[in-house]
C-alpha cells in the first residue's frame, strides 16, 4: 500500500461567496490541499499530513476536518502556546490575492525537533513539501527538515517539492532563492510554476527553469505554465505537453496544488509521464471552475 506524507502548514481559510463580500470559513493550505486531493484520487493509499497546530477549539476543528477527510493526523504536533494561521481570499476577475495572519502560527514549529519528523516520514513512499513549508520555518528548523528529507531520500524514499515562491514570506529574495535551491537539492521531483520562476530567478524560458532544478539534483522537473504547454525534464529528456483550454474559470485558488495531486497520484499508479501530466492538468481544470481551494 502506498503511503504519502505531505508536510506543511494548514490555515483557517476565509473564502468569498458569490457576492464577494460574504465569506465562508474553511481550512486550506498548499500542501494540505494537495493531500486532500490525493486522498480522493488514491482511496487505497495512506495519505498523512504533518504539521503543527494549537490545542484551542479552532485547532481541534481543523484536526477533526482532516480526520473526516480521511487524512492521517498522527503526525500533527500540538502546541499549547500557539494556534492556526488565518488567510482571507479576495477575487478579481477569477484571480486571487491573499491577506494573511500567520506570524505566530503553530505550523512554524513543525520542524523544531528532528525526532518526530523522522518518525513522521518513516515508512512513507513519498514525502511532499513546498516553498511555503520552508519559508515559514526559522533557518535552523529549515535545516532540520531538509536534513530529515535528505536521509529519507537516501533510504529509498521519493521527495517531491513544489517551490511555490512567495517572496513576502522571506526576509529577502536572495534568502528565498538560496533556500529553494537547497530544498531542490534534496528532492527527486520538482514541480515549479514558470511565471514565478521567471519573475524571481530570471529564467528566460521554462526549459531554463527545468534545467536549473535538474542541475540542483532533481531527477524529474515538471514546469507548469498557466494555460500554456507544460515543460517536462526527466532522465535528461526534455518534452513539451499541450493542455486542453479551460473556459468558465471562476477561481484559480489551488490550481497548482491540485495539479500536483493529479500528477503524483498518476505516477504512483505507474502511469507514463505524459498520462501523469494530463491527469494533473485535468484535475486542475476542474478545480479552477469552482470557488475555493477544495472543491471535489
Amino acid at each position: 500500500m502506498t503511503r504519502i506524507i505531505s508536510i506543511g502548514e494548514a490555515m483557517v481559510e476565509m473564502a468569498p461567496l458569490a457576492d464577494n463580500t460574504t465569506f465562508q470559513m474553511g481550512f486550506a493550505g498548499d500542501t494540505m490541499n494537495t493531500a486532500w486531493y490525493l486522498r480522493r484520487l488514491l482511496p487505497d493509499a495512506t495519505i498523512d499530513f504533518c504539521s503543527a497546530v494549537g490545542t484551542d477549539e479552532i485547532s481541534n476543528s481543523m484536526v477533526d476536518f482532516l480526520d473526516d477527510a480521511g487524512l492521517g493526523t498522527a503526525h500533527i504536533f500540538r502546541r499549547t502556546d500557539r494556534s492556526c494561521g488565518l488567510y482571507m481570499i479576495q477575487l478579481t476577475n477569477a484571480e486571487r490575492s491573499f491577506s494573511y495572519w500567520r506570524s505566530d502560527s503553530a505550523a512554524r514549529t513543525l520542524a523544531c525537533d528532528p525526532g518526530p519528523l523522522r518518525d513522521a516520514v518513516s515508512g512513507a513512499d513519498f514525502a511532499y513539501f513546498s516553498g511555503i513549508t520552508i519559508a515559514i520555518l526559522p533557518q535552523s528548523d529549515r535545516a532540520v527538515l531538509l536534513g530529515v528529507l535528505n536521509d529519507f531520500r537516501a533510504d529509498g524514499g521519493t521527495v517531491v517539492f513544489d517551490p511555490n515562491l512567495r517572496p513576502r514570506l522571506w526576509q529577502d529574495t536572495d534568502e528565498m532563492r538560496s533556500a529553494v535551491m537547497a530544498a531542490a537539492g534534496v528532492s527527486d521531483v520538482v514541480l515549479p510554476s514558470y511565471e514565478d520562476e521567471a519573475a524571481w530567478f530570471d529564467d528566460a524560458t521554462p526549459t531554463d527553469t527545468a534545467r536549473r532544478y535538474q542541475a540542483a539534483g532533481a531527477y524529474t522537473v515538471i514546469v507548469k505554465n498557466g494555460a500554456d504547454q507544460i515543460t517536462a525534464l526527466e532522465n535528461n529528456q526534455l518534452s513539451q505537453h499541450e493542455i486542453a483550454p479551460v473556459t468558465g474559470i471562476i477561481d484559480t485558488t489551488a490550481a497548482g496544488d491540485s495539479f500536483n495531486a493529479g500528477f503524483m497520484a498518476s505516477v504512483t499508479a505507474g502511469n507514463s509521464l505524459n498520462m501523469s501530466i494530463e491527469s494533473g492538468a485535468n484535475l486542475s481544470a476542474k478545480v479552477i471552475q469552482s470557488r475555493g481551494a477544495l472543491v471535489i
